[in-house]
């Protein structure tokens, strides 16, 4: 295989979004097919209870103590407190919601940034996450 050098990058990334709640450390370019984030989440702070209509989201606590509330098998809400050293993986339209028992941060991969997030219930009053509204709030428009 030949691979053009041209479309190498050894340049460093990373793209801080505030968040009501805390901030993200983005430390994979937008134009990728997944994402990678640090979500760094106040105690007791909590994201909004949402679910995706495109994207899967994969976490990995790395400090402090967190927990995911979200659906189980049965579609009833559950509380899970994220261990270290084991992952936790929310699908396609299972609801979920992140929260922080002290300061924590978290490590989230997922699928590219896409579609809609809904926002079921939100501690700050946001609306649901478009496209459009995801841009707004990262200052991008």
């Amino acid at each position: 295989m030949n691979f053009d050098p041209k479309n190498f990058s050894n340049s460093p990334y990373v793209k801080r979004v505030e968040k009501p709640w805390g901030y993200e450390l983005h430390w994979v370019p937008e134009d990728k097919p997944y994402m990678g984030k640090l979500l760094h989440i106040n105690a007791e702070a909590r994201l909004s209870l949402q679910y995706h209509d495109q994207k899967t989201e994969s976490w990995f606590i790395v400090k402090g103590q967190g927990k995911v509330i979200w659906d189980n098998d049965k579609g009833e809400l559950v509380e899970t407190e994220l261990k270290p050293g084991v992952g936790y993986t929310s699908q396609i339209g299972q609801r979920h919601r992140l929260c922080g028992i002290t300061d924590c941060d978290i490590i989230e991969v997922s699928t590219p940034e896409m579609g809609t997030t809904w926002r079921l219930e939100d501690d700050y009053k946001r609306p649901d996450e478009t496209p459009q509204q995801r841009k707004k709030e990262r200052g991008e428009t």
